[in-house]
């Protein structure tokens, strides 16, 4: 079923295409001239309009232009009579879809009106398959772990659900992959999957990006704009790392996860979407629950069903199975013979702690693929790609007694000095996200402590680079 606004000045026909929409099972609304017409596109969402082409006032063809303006995902079919048939192909160029010559059958009529909402659809899930191909490629939970296994077992339970799941671990522990895997496994595997950082976005830009904005809703608004709910409709939508969406979006997500409801940016129209959520986070959110950091009630409606992905460090069962499967997947993109690991090397990896979790274990073996290391890899070939996840030996002393947020002060600053500024390296060291890490950097007055090297690195770039 949709939503088609039926426009002519005649009663009669206006009364009659009305009748014949209704029957083929859509909502119909009708308007007697081109200006009400727009006053209606203005108050409510439309799927397709049908407009006679010589109107008083405002005539099809300037209507099918502030159409296009206001709404350019709205289909326009236009009703036109005998001599008016070369206006009405010119119109074709401006974004009408087809034209119907008057006098035409009911069947007719229905007809052009399904050709056009299924070139709508087409256009719609085009849409939502570019923003989705990026990084969209199959999802595989590797592993051998017990920890493991359970995950597996708990996808396959939630996935032909429609409930919300909350998955939580360390960043780089696989959350994606599981959520991939969730969607892969449900009744909406078809459609579209999403999938939004949070924490990479301002709230601005966020809200933009969730919700979509209208023409003009802002400074740089200079076109209409869906938001990834909307795109997402039929499918499902990937929150990652929503703990860092800020308290008055939380709001706005928790009536579109509640209703299924919302409203674009600079629009008070009411777009209605049938999207499953599922969100990723690196926090304890009941911890940011009880310090008033995340909404009580987002919490919960989120955490409808919570999924716990361990870090590497507690399933070492794993360790050799992902190397091994890395080393296949690079070695064929580098279009080398496959190297093997030394036994030594092995054992190195199996003592390391891994810090950046799976997603620093796939990169360390690019890199030897990449560097052509092999047909044997060594633990000393290795060994200086990797760092341990702990504090310099110059880091805070901190007696009993020490006040919490003075112990997360000097953490902070022990580490941002450890990596050398280095904001991305610091906040997955500390398993926080980087917007997180510049909050409380702005609040504990730490801006200067990776300033020297930031200075360092700035009078190494080239002359004109800065």
């Amino acid at each position: 079923m949709a939503r088609i606004l039926v426009v002519d000045d005649k009663d009669l026909m206006r009364e009659s295409m009305d009748l014949t929409l209704r029957r083929a099972g859509h909502e119909v609304q009708t308007a007697s001239d081109g200006s009400a017409a727009l006053a209606a596109l203005g108050r409510e969402r439309f799927d397709l309009v049908v407009t006679d082409l010589k109107m008083p006032k405002t005539d099809g063809v300037t209507l099918l232009e502030q159409v296009k303006a206001r709404r350019p995902d709205v289909e326009v079919v236009l009703v036109t009579a005998f001599g008016t048939i070369d206006v009405a192909v010119r119109a074709m160029k401006f974004g009408a879809f087809d034209f119907l010559q008057k006098p035409f059958k009911a069947e007719e009529l229905t007809a052009v009106v399904d050709r056009a909402l299924e070139h709508r659809q087409l256009r719609s899930e085009n849409e939502a398959l570019r923003a989705a191909a990026k990084g969209n490629g199959p999802a595989e939970l590797i592993g051998a772990s017990a920890a493991t296994e359970e995950i597996r077992r708990q996808i396959a339970q939630v996935a032909p659900s429609a409930a919300t799941v909350l998955i939580h671990g360390e960043s780089g522990a696989g959350k994606e992959v599981v959520a991939r895997l969730i969607h892969a496994g449900g009744s909406r595997a078809a459609r579209p999957m999403l999938c939004l950082n949070c924490a990479a976005l301002s709230a601005g830009l966020l809200e933009s990006e969730l919700f979509g904005h209208e023409r003009g809703a802002f400074t740089g608004a200079d076109k209409l704009r869906k938001g990834r709910f909307e795109l997402a409709d039929g499918g499902t939508l990937l929150l990652d790392e929503v703990s860092e969406i800020e308290p008055r979006l939380q709001a706005k997500l928790l009536r579109v996860l509640e209703a299924q409801e919302f409203e674009r940016v600079g629009s008070s129209e009411t777009i209605r979407v049938d999207v499953r959520v599922l969100a990723t986070t690196n926090r304890r959110l009941g911890e940011a629950v009880a310090k008033g950091e995340f909404r009580e009630d987002l919490y919960y409606r989120l955490n409808v069903v919570p999924i716990h992905v361990p870090p590497l460090r507690e399933r070492p069962e794993d360790i050799r199975v992902l190397a091994d499967h890395f080393l296949g997947r690079y070695g064929r993109r580098e279009g080398r013979t496959r190297p093997e690991f030394a036994p030594e090397c092995l054992e190195l990896l199996m003592s390391y702690d891994w810090p950046g979790n799976v997603r620093e274990l796939e990169h360390l073996v690019e890199r030897a693929c990449v560097m052509g290391l092999g047909p044997r890899i060594a633990a000393e070939d290795l060994r200086p790609w990797l760092s341990r996840r702990r504090l310099d030996s110059d880091g805070p002393r901190l007696a009993a007694g020490t006040a919490l947020e003075t112990v997360e002060r000097e953490m902070i600053e022990a580490t941002l000095r450890k990596f050398g500024g280095h904001r991305v390296r610091t906040a997955t060291a500390l398993g926080i996200s980087v917007r997180t890490l510049g909050m409380k950097v702005k609040a504990y007055g730490l801006a200067d402590a990776g300033r020297t090297a930031e200075m360092s690195d700035r009078q190494k770039m080239p002359v004109g680079a800065q």
